[in-house]
């Protein structure tokens, strides 16, 4: 493989630090913590390696979260549940520490969603955009999801 140029360096350190974050928040909400991070490297790598046709897409966050979802899916497909870190109620003892096996217990839709909107604070329309669907469904997904956890955790609206 031919050494990129700078130009080529500079436009793909940049679109990490305005992508990486926000793919592995989307791939661990959907994969797991541990998967998640995987996947997230896995679909980086790739970037990497097809820079200028992933530079010019349109949406190459949506397509390295899609990458990376199914490619983590394979890595994972003996895990039969997602698993998520546990709440260290030292460090943020605000946190219901039931709320990780709760969020698990979702479908993938809904807890991506709530996940991503209400655990790592995207809006709507971002949450819309990577996952290629519209904000009424988005805004489904998590009002089905929040009824589901409120009654998983026993709370009220």
């Amino acid at each position: 493989m031919a050494l990129p140029n700078k130009i080529d360096l500079d436009s793909f350190e940049g679109f990490v630090v305005s992508v990486e974050s926000r793919l592995r928040e989307a791939l661990s909400a959907t994969l797991g913590t541990e998967l998640g991070r995987e996947a997230t490297a896995d679909a980086m790598a790739y970037a990497w390696e097809h820079w200028p046709r992933i530079r010019d897409m349109e949406n190459p966050a949506g397509y390295l979260y899609v990458l990376g979802r199914d490619r983590g899916r394979r890595m994972g497909r003996l895990r039969r549940r997602v698993t998520l870190m546990p709440v260290d109620t030292e460090r943020i003892p605000w946190v219901e520490p039931l709320l990780p096996d709760a969020l698990a217990r979702l479908s993938e839709q809904q807890r991506i969603v709530v996940m991503l909107l209400h655990c790592f604070e995207w809006t709507m329309s971002e949450v819309a955009e990577l996952l290629g669907i519209s904000k009424s469904t988005v805004q489904s997904h998590d009002d089905r999801g929040m009824t589901r956890l409120r009654g998983r955790m026993g709370a009220s609206q």
